[in-house]
């Protein structure tokens, strides 16, 4: 198991999803994807992402300046 760091901030949609995808193609079972991005659409998409994918939302936090997520590739 492994962490992954992606620093989205200052892409838009469908950019942080696209890194998240491609980061969760490359991760093996087990491994923590974590992110963080500025574009508030991104809530709503990564919890729409990961419901239709099936890899596991641990975190979202909407700070003042930056989102923060934590997906468990499954």
């Amino acid at each position: 198991m492994a962490d992954i760091h992606l620093n989205c901030k200052g892409l838009q949609c469908p950019g942080p999803i696209m890194q998240v995808f491609k980061a969760a193609k490359e991760a093996v079972v087990g491994d923590v994807i974590h992110v963080k991005v500025t574009d508030r659409g991104f809530t709503k998409d990564i919890q729409a992402w990961c419901k239709k994918t099936g890899h596991e939302l641990l975190e979202l936090v909407d700070g003042d300046t930056e989102i923060q997520a934590k997906i468990l590739r499954k």
